[in-house]
């Protein structure tokens, strides 16, 4: 059982949105705080792409293949998970926090941990695999309470 303690960071993160949270309470419930917003434009990938989809000869024969075009929404959802990263190494860096706990769905997470400096890693103290951006706070921090409990 994980609990929160005063000053742990929580960071609820998506492909394109992510709040930065404080722990303001002493107590056994958390009171998360907001103290910084991140978003980026991500449209959908057909917004993004700029062509059809390619296609080439499979060689002397006259059958063609398709060619997917790069997924522009998911490329635009990765570098985001890399700036959140450099964003939490230049705050731990700073010793802003101790401790922190990631929250964001799984394929969220797997990239922030694969773009996590050691120095944040190692401040990790919980991961929850959920997409919560949208969820108003009280119901996110019954959830990250309840969730950590049972771990």
């Amino acid at each position: 059982m994980t609990k929160i303690e005063n000053g742990t960071w929580v960071l609820i993160a998506d492909g394109e949105k992510a709040l930065f949270m404080v722990n303001e309470a002493d107590g056994e419930d958390p009171f998360l705080q907001v103290f910084r917003e991140e978003e980026q434009e991500n449209p959908p990938n057909r917004d993004q792409a700029a062509n059809r989809r390619g296609r080439f000869n499979d060689g002397p024969s006259v059958h063609r293949s398709a060619v997917d075009d790069t997924d522009w929404h998911q490329l635009s959802k990765d570098r985001f998970a890399s700036e959140l990263a450099d964003i939490l190494y230049k705050q731990a860096h700073k010793g802003r926090f101790d401790k922190i706990i990631l929250v964001a769905p799984p394929n969220t997470l797997g990239e922030l941990r694969h773009e996590m400096h050691k120095e944040v890693a190692d401040k990790v103290v919980g991961e929850i695999p959920k997409t919560l951006t949208n969820h108003p706070i009280e119901e996110i921090e019954n959830i990250v309470k309840s969730t950590l409990e049972t771990a």
